[in-house]
C-alpha cells in the first residue's frame, strides 16, 4: 500500500510503502510514554520512505544510546516518524499523521521498549 502523511502545519510531509495498516504500536520506553503517539507496527525500509521537508523545518532528537532518531516538525512540534533503535536505519511512522487512517480506532499492540 502507498501512504502519505504530514505534520499538523504541513511543513513536513512523507510518503511510504508498507503493508496494510491493521493495528498500531505503543511503547513503554521513556520518550514514547511522553509523546503518546501510535506508531506503525512494522519497520519501514529507508528506500520505502520519502521525506519532503525544508531542512529548517525537520528536527531530530536523540538520547541515551543515540541510535534512534525521533523526528519532529520544529514549526508545529508534531512527531512524524523515527529511525528505530531495534532496527537501525529503518523507520516507524506516527499513524496519527497518516492521511486516511483513524489511529484512534485501531487495535493497539504494546511493546516493552523500556526493556530493550
Amino acid at each position: 500500500m502507498n501512504y502519505s502523511g504530514s505534520c499538523h502545519c504541513g511543513a513536513v510531509r512523507f510518503h511510504f510503502t508498507a503493508p496494510t495498516v491493521t493495528d498500531g504500536l505503543r511503547c513503554n520506553c521513556s520518550i514514547c510514554l511522553k509523546k503518546g503517539a501510535l506508531m506503525s507496527n512494522y519497520f519501514i525500509a529507508p528506500e520505502h520512505l520519502k521525506i519532503e521537508a525544508p531542512e529548517e523545518a525537520l528536527s531530530s532528537y536523540q538520547f541515551a544510546t543515540h541510535v534512534a532518531k525521533h523526528y519532529f516538525c520544529n514549526r508545529c512540534g508534531i512527531y512524524t516518524f523515527h529511525e528505530t533503535k531495534r532496527k537501525p536505519g529503518y523507520y516507524r511512522v506516527n499513524l496519527g499523521c497518516v492521511d486516511g487512517i483513524d489511529s484512534l480506532s485501531l487495535p493497539v499492540v504494546l511493546a516493552d521498549g523500556a526493556a530493550f
